[in-house]
């Protein structure tokens, strides 16, 4: 497997609390020293020393995911009202 480097630039927020202490957070993270990207993904621990799998998405697909989020949340509404 190839050597890579990141680095998280901003912590946005925590979305699970800590299970055996793997946690799952949303990011920005830079990979390889490129531009940050938006990273939902597991941790472990407060250092970050390992990592689980996860996806990262430019601005513009975060966009579009919450508006897909959005969608979902409406339609879900509506079904149960």
């Amino acid at each position: 497997m190839a050597d890579f480097n990141y680095e998280i630039t901003k912590h946005i927020g925590s979305l699970t609390d800590r299970t055996g202490g793997w946690h799952k957070e949303l990011n920005l993270v830079s990979w390889n020293d490129g531009e940050p990207k938006y990273d939902i993904r597991t941790w472990m621990g407060e250092e970050h020393a390992r990592m689980g799998k996860g996806v990262s998405l430019s601005k513009e697909e975060l966009i579009a995911l919450k508006e897909l989020i959005e969608e979902e949340l409406r339609e879900s509404e509506e079904s149960v009202s």
